[in-house]
């Protein structure tokens, strides 16, 4: 049996960014079902590939979790590594996470440092191979890319990766180091509440540095850190690469006393 679902007809822009909550709620849904065995099929003009969002929202992505083999290279060298459907970026390292790691400077050597979004590792792999005495944490709300980037990070013999989601990081942990690529497409709103939530965790000092798409919004989301964070954080736009902006929020350091 097929549900048809029809996507698109009748949305302008300023209506599809408002009705972006619905299509993320019908990603979940639609994910549950194809779990429980029904079948849809989308008609219309989809604005966006509901079932390609999916993995943004839903702990437990439909389809099985097949993992197969994954070969790039990170930190200069070539390595083995395994991927899966049902996640960001499978066959690979987007072109946003490639200008990062292209473009920004050495993570701290030591302390705590971050992924936001980990996928299936690159961003996490790597600084933990450029930092093997510091603690690498990696969060995600997929399962699926918390548990192969923990298969990953072992395969490459780090210990230093400990990848999980959000909730399960102790709230005390400051980062000397965040490195994201932040998920812009889950919304606006969505986007904002998950900055809210760790850059504030910088420790004195402590950099981020996000990768973000001109087009996407990467401008307005300067602007917006600019005027929510407080006094003690400074924002700046610190390169531009391939269509890409890359923007740096720094923690004061501790004054002397």
């Amino acid at each position: 049996m097929d549900t048809c679902v029809a996507v698109g007809h009748g949305y302008g822009t300023g209506r599809a960014r408002a009705g972006y909550s619905k299509i993320r709620n019908m990603a979940s849904t639609l994910a549950e079902g194809q779990r429980a065995g029904f079948h849809f099929t989308l008609q219309g003009e989809l604005l966006w590939r509901v079932m390609e969002s999916a993995h943004y929202f839903s702990a437990s992505p439909a389809g099985p979790f097949t993992r197969k083999p994954l070969t790039v290279e990170l930190a200069g060298e070539t390595r083995r590594l395994q991927t899966s459907t049902g996640i960001f970026s499978p066959d690979g390292i987007d072109k946003g996470t490639a200008v990062l790691l292209a473009e920004v400077p050495a993570p701290s050597p030591t302390g705590n440092l971050l992924d936001i979004g980990c996928g299936w590792g690159p961003i996490a792999l790597t600084m933990a191979l450029r930092a093997p005495h510091s603690k690498v944490y990696a969060v995600d709300v997929n399962e699926r890319c918390i548990t192969l980037t923990n298969e990953n990070a072992a395969a490459l013999g780090l210990s230093n990766v400990v990848a999980s989601t959000p909730e399960a990081v102790d709230p005390e942990v400051r980062f000397d180091t965040i490195w994201s690529n932040p998920p812009i497409r889950i919304g606006k709103d969505e986007l904002h509440s998950l900055l809210r939530l760790w850059l504030p965790r910088l420790a004195p000092g402590g950099t981020a540095w996000l990768v973000v798409q001109k087009n996407l919004g990467a401008d307005s989301l300067q602007r917006w850190l600019s005027a929510e964070l407080d006094e003690s954080f400074s924002v700046s736009r610190e390169s531009t690469s391939k269509s890409f902006r890359i923007l740096k929020v720094r923690k004061a350091s501790l004054l002397p006393q």
